[in-house]
Protein backbone atom coordinates (compact mmCIF):
# COMPACT_ATOMS: atom_id res chain seq x y z
CA UNK A 1 0.00 0.00 0.00
CA UNK A 2 1.53 3.00 -1.14
CA UNK A 3 1.45 6.43 0.87
CA UNK A 4 -1.46 7.93 -0.77
CA UNK A 5 -3.37 4.56 -2.01
CA UNK A 6 -6.77 5.05 -2.32
CA UNK A 7 -6.64 9.07 -3.10
CA UNK A 8 -7.21 11.09 -6.12
CA UNK A 9 -5.51 13.87 -7.08
CA UNK A 10 -5.58 16.81 -9.62
CA UNK A 11 -1.70 18.68 -10.21
CA UNK A 12 -1.99 21.67 -12.57
CA UNK A 13 1.13 23.49 -14.12
CA UNK A 14 3.04 20.90 -15.72
CA UNK A 15 5.53 22.20 -18.90
CA UNK A 16 7.45 19.38 -19.30
CA UNK A 17 9.65 16.57 -18.26
CA UNK A 18 11.55 19.12 -15.86
CA UNK A 19 8.48 20.87 -14.00
CA UNK A 20 8.32 20.35 -10.75
CA UNK A 21 4.97 18.94 -11.16
CA UNK A 22 5.57 16.37 -12.87
CA UNK A 23 7.97 15.08 -10.45
CA UNK A 24 5.02 15.19 -8.00
CA UNK A 25 2.65 13.71 -10.38
CA UNK A 26 4.91 10.82 -10.81
CA UNK A 27 5.86 10.54 -6.80
CA UNK A 28 1.89 10.93 -6.21
CA UNK A 29 1.68 8.27 -8.56
CA UNK A 30 3.95 5.88 -7.28
CA UNK A 31 2.60 5.94 -3.74
CA UNK A 32 -0.77 5.00 -5.33
CA UNK A 33 -2.99 7.97 -6.28
CA UNK A 34 -5.22 8.57 -9.09
CA UNK A 35 -4.05 11.29 -10.99
CA UNK A 36 -5.50 14.46 -13.44
CA UNK A 37 -3.30 16.53 -15.25
CA UNK A 38 -4.54 19.90 -16.95
CA UNK A 39 -2.55 21.86 -19.64
CA UNK A 40 -3.08 25.77 -20.76
CA UNK A 41 -3.17 25.88 -24.40
CA UNK A 42 -2.01 23.65 -27.80
CA UNK A 43 1.63 23.79 -27.28
CA UNK A 44 0.96 22.43 -23.67
CA UNK A 45 -1.48 19.91 -24.40
CA UNK A 46 0.94 18.21 -26.80
CA UNK A 47 3.77 17.84 -24.30
CA UNK A 48 0.98 17.06 -20.98
CA UNK A 49 -1.19 14.06 -23.20
CA UNK A 50 2.44 11.84 -23.07
CA UNK A 51 3.47 12.32 -19.69
CA UNK A 52 -0.16 11.39 -18.96
CA UNK A 53 0.09 8.02 -20.51
CA UNK A 54 3.64 7.47 -19.31
CA UNK A 55 1.50 7.39 -15.48
CA UNK A 56 -1.58 5.53 -16.46
CA UNK A 57 -3.48 9.04 -16.12
CA UNK A 58 -6.74 9.05 -18.25
CA UNK A 59 -7.89 12.46 -17.29
CA UNK A 60 -5.92 15.62 -18.87
CA UNK A 61 -8.03 18.89 -19.22
CA UNK A 62 -7.68 21.93 -20.64
CA UNK A 63 -7.46 24.97 -17.92
CA UNK A 64 -6.10 28.10 -18.22
CA UNK A 65 -6.35 30.19 -15.14
CA UNK A 66 -6.92 33.60 -16.72
CA UNK A 67 -10.35 32.43 -17.32
CA UNK A 68 -12.95 32.09 -14.19
CA UNK A 69 -15.18 30.54 -17.36
CA UNK A 70 -12.14 27.96 -18.49
CA UNK A 71 -11.61 27.05 -14.26
CA UNK A 72 -15.09 26.63 -14.25
CA UNK A 73 -15.46 24.54 -17.28
CA UNK A 74 -12.40 22.10 -15.68
CA UNK A 75 -14.19 21.34 -12.74
CA UNK A 76 -16.94 21.02 -14.37
CA UNK A 77 -15.20 18.52 -16.96
CA UNK A 78 -12.96 16.79 -13.72
CA UNK A 79 -16.52 16.28 -12.14
CA UNK A 80 -17.23 13.73 -15.05
CA UNK A 81 -14.74 11.82 -13.74
CA UNK A 82 -14.55 12.20 -10.29
CA UNK A 83 -17.21 12.33 -7.58
CA UNK A 84 -14.65 13.82 -5.28
CA UNK A 85 -10.97 14.04 -5.19
CA UNK A 86 -8.37 14.43 -2.44
CA UNK A 87 -5.84 16.73 -3.59
CA UNK A 88 -5.20 19.82 -5.30
CA UNK A 89 -1.48 20.52 -6.75
CA UNK A 90 -1.15 24.30 -8.04
CA UNK A 91 2.14 24.76 -9.69
CA UNK A 92 1.71 27.77 -11.45
CA UNK A 93 3.36 31.20 -12.13
CA UNK A 94 4.30 33.53 -14.32
CA UNK A 95 5.65 37.00 -15.47
CA UNK A 96 6.26 38.77 -18.35
CA UNK A 97 10.15 38.29 -19.02
CA UNK A 98 10.81 41.73 -19.26
CA UNK A 99 9.63 42.08 -15.73
CA UNK A 100 12.13 39.49 -14.64
CA UNK A 101 15.36 41.42 -15.60
CA UNK A 102 16.53 44.90 -14.42
CA UNK A 103 14.73 47.18 -11.93
CA UNK A 104 12.05 46.46 -10.19
CA UNK A 105 10.96 50.09 -10.60
CA UNK A 106 10.18 49.38 -13.90
CA UNK A 107 7.50 47.12 -13.55
CA UNK A 108 4.68 48.01 -16.07
CA UNK A 109 0.95 48.48 -14.20
CA UNK A 110 0.23 45.44 -16.71
CA UNK A 111 2.50 43.40 -15.80
CA UNK A 112 2.41 43.39 -12.18
CA UNK A 113 -1.40 42.41 -12.90
CA UNK A 114 -0.49 39.87 -15.43
CA UNK A 115 1.55 38.13 -12.25
CA UNK A 116 -0.33 38.56 -9.61
CA UNK A 117 -3.19 37.21 -11.12
CA UNK A 118 -1.71 34.24 -12.84
CA UNK A 119 0.92 33.28 -10.34
CA UNK A 120 -1.36 34.09 -6.84
CA UNK A 121 -5.52 34.63 -7.45
CA UNK A 122 -5.54 31.61 -9.56
CA UNK A 123 -4.81 29.59 -6.83
CA UNK A 124 -7.86 30.93 -4.67
CA UNK A 125 -9.96 30.66 -8.30
CA UNK A 126 -9.21 27.06 -8.29
CA UNK A 127 -9.94 26.18 -4.86
CA UNK A 128 -13.01 28.26 -4.69
CA UNK A 129 -13.77 25.69 -7.82
CA UNK A 130 -12.41 22.42 -6.10
CA UNK A 131 -13.79 23.12 -2.92
CA UNK A 132 -17.24 21.23 -3.80
CA UNK A 133 -15.44 18.17 -4.94
CA UNK A 134 -13.00 17.93 -2.17
CA UNK A 135 -14.97 15.75 -0.14
CA UNK A 136 -12.05 13.32 1.37
CA UNK A 137 -11.30 12.24 4.56
CA UNK A 138 -8.27 14.47 4.70
CA UNK A 139 -8.34 16.94 1.88
CA UNK A 140 -5.23 18.83 1.07
CA UNK A 141 -4.01 22.05 -1.38
CA UNK A 142 -0.67 22.37 -1.82
CA UNK A 143 1.21 24.90 -3.83
CA UNK A 144 4.74 26.04 -4.72
CA UNK A 145 6.31 29.13 -3.56
CA UNK A 146 9.79 30.24 -3.59
CA UNK A 147 12.13 32.72 -1.17
CA UNK A 148 11.99 35.37 -3.42
CA UNK A 149 8.85 36.35 -2.18
CA UNK A 150 10.09 37.14 1.56
CA UNK A 151 13.64 38.15 0.43
CA UNK A 152 14.79 40.19 -2.31
CA UNK A 153 16.55 38.12 -5.15
CA UNK A 154 18.43 39.45 -8.02
CA UNK A 155 15.93 39.93 -11.48
CA UNK A 156 12.82 37.88 -9.34
CA UNK A 157 11.05 41.57 -9.52
CA UNK A 158 7.55 41.20 -9.51
CA UNK A 159 7.24 37.12 -9.02
CA UNK A 160 8.85 38.05 -5.76
CA UNK A 161 5.62 40.23 -5.04
CA UNK A 162 3.38 37.38 -6.26
CA UNK A 163 4.93 34.51 -3.93
CA UNK A 164 4.30 36.89 -1.10
CA UNK A 165 0.74 37.47 -1.87
CA UNK A 166 0.16 33.88 -2.62
CA UNK A 167 1.94 32.98 0.39
CA UNK A 168 -0.03 35.34 2.50
CA UNK A 169 -3.45 33.77 0.25
CA UNK A 170 -2.03 29.90 2.15
CA UNK A 171 -2.47 31.16 5.20
CA UNK A 172 -6.01 33.20 4.75
CA UNK A 173 -7.06 30.46 2.91
CA UNK A 174 -6.42 27.87 5.15
CA UNK A 175 -8.45 29.66 7.96
CA UNK A 176 -11.30 29.92 5.03
CA UNK A 177 -11.49 26.47 4.44
CA UNK A 178 -10.25 24.85 7.22
CA UNK A 179 -14.13 24.07 9.06
CA UNK A 180 -14.35 21.84 6.09
CA UNK A 181 -11.33 19.77 7.22
CA UNK A 182 -9.17 20.79 3.78
CA UNK A 183 -5.82 21.37 4.66
CA UNK A 184 -3.74 24.58 2.81
CA UNK A 185 -0.43 25.19 2.30
CA UNK A 186 2.97 25.84 0.05
CA UNK A 187 6.23 24.41 -0.55
CA UNK A 188 9.27 27.19 -0.55
CA UNK A 189 11.39 25.65 -2.69
CA UNK A 190 15.00 26.30 -3.90
CA UNK A 191 16.15 27.06 -7.03
CA UNK A 192 15.46 24.40 -9.68
CA UNK A 193 16.31 24.41 -13.23
CA UNK A 194 12.62 24.61 -15.05
CA UNK A 195 11.21 26.18 -17.91
CA UNK A 196 9.84 28.75 -15.29
CA UNK A 197 13.06 29.24 -13.92
CA UNK A 198 14.57 30.29 -17.27
CA UNK A 199 12.89 33.22 -17.39
CA UNK A 200 14.31 34.77 -14.37
CA UNK A 201 17.26 36.97 -15.48
CA UNK A 202 19.74 36.37 -11.96
CA UNK A 203 18.79 32.09 -12.09
CA UNK A 204 22.42 31.42 -12.48
CA UNK A 205 23.95 33.98 -10.12
CA UNK A 206 20.94 32.84 -7.42
CA UNK A 207 21.47 29.13 -7.90
CA UNK A 208 25.85 29.53 -7.58
CA UNK A 209 25.17 31.61 -3.82
CA UNK A 210 22.64 28.90 -2.90
CA UNK A 211 25.04 26.14 -3.76
CA UNK A 212 27.62 27.85 -2.40
CA UNK A 213 26.06 29.01 1.36
CA UNK A 214 23.21 26.64 1.84
CA UNK A 215 24.11 24.63 5.01
CA UNK A 216 24.17 20.99 2.97
CA UNK A 217 26.16 23.08 0.40
CA UNK A 218 24.18 22.11 -3.08
CA UNK A 219 20.94 22.82 -4.69
CA UNK A 220 18.02 20.49 -4.41
CA UNK A 221 15.93 18.31 -7.20
CA UNK A 222 12.69 17.94 -8.40
CA UNK A 223 12.67 14.90 -6.36
CA UNK A 224 13.26 16.76 -3.57
CA UNK A 225 10.14 18.89 -3.97
CA UNK A 226 8.06 15.67 -5.01
CA UNK A 227 9.01 14.01 -1.45
CA UNK A 228 7.89 16.74 0.36
CA UNK A 229 5.02 16.95 -1.25
CA UNK A 230 3.66 12.91 -0.40
CA UNK A 231 4.18 14.32 3.34
CA UNK A 232 1.78 17.50 3.19
CA UNK A 233 -0.53 15.89 1.11
CA UNK A 234 -0.54 12.57 3.13
CA UNK A 235 -2.43 11.71 6.24
CA UNK A 236 0.78 11.67 7.90
CA UNK A 237 0.53 15.69 7.57
CA UNK A 238 -3.17 15.65 8.70
CA UNK A 239 -2.43 18.51 11.36
CA UNK A 240 -0.80 20.84 9.14
CA UNK A 241 -2.00 23.60 7.36
CA UNK A 242 -1.18 27.35 6.32
CA UNK A 243 2.48 26.56 6.15
CA UNK A 244 5.29 27.69 4.05
CA UNK A 245 7.60 24.40 4.25
CA UNK A 246 10.82 25.34 2.89
CA UNK A 247 12.90 22.47 0.78
CA UNK A 248 15.84 24.41 -0.45
CA UNK A 249 19.15 22.46 1.62
CA UNK A 250 18.48 25.06 4.67
CA UNK A 251 19.45 28.54 2.24
CA UNK A 252 16.62 29.73 4.39
CA UNK A 253 18.00 29.92 7.95
CA UNK A 254 21.09 31.82 6.78
CA UNK A 255 22.00 35.00 7.46
CA UNK A 256 25.64 35.89 6.15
Amino acid sequence: MGLLAGKRALILGIANEKSIAWSIAQAFSREGAEIALTYAGDAFEKRVHPLAESIGSKIVISCDVRSDIEIANAFASLATHWDSFDILVHSIAYANKDDLKGSFLDTSREGFSTALDISAYSLIACLRAAKPLMKGSNPSVLTMSYYGGQKVFPSYNVMGVAKAALEMSVKYLAEAVGPEGIRVNAISAGPIKTLAAAGVGGFNQIAGIVQAKAPLRNNITQADVANAALYLSSDLARGVTGEIHFVDNGYNVIGL
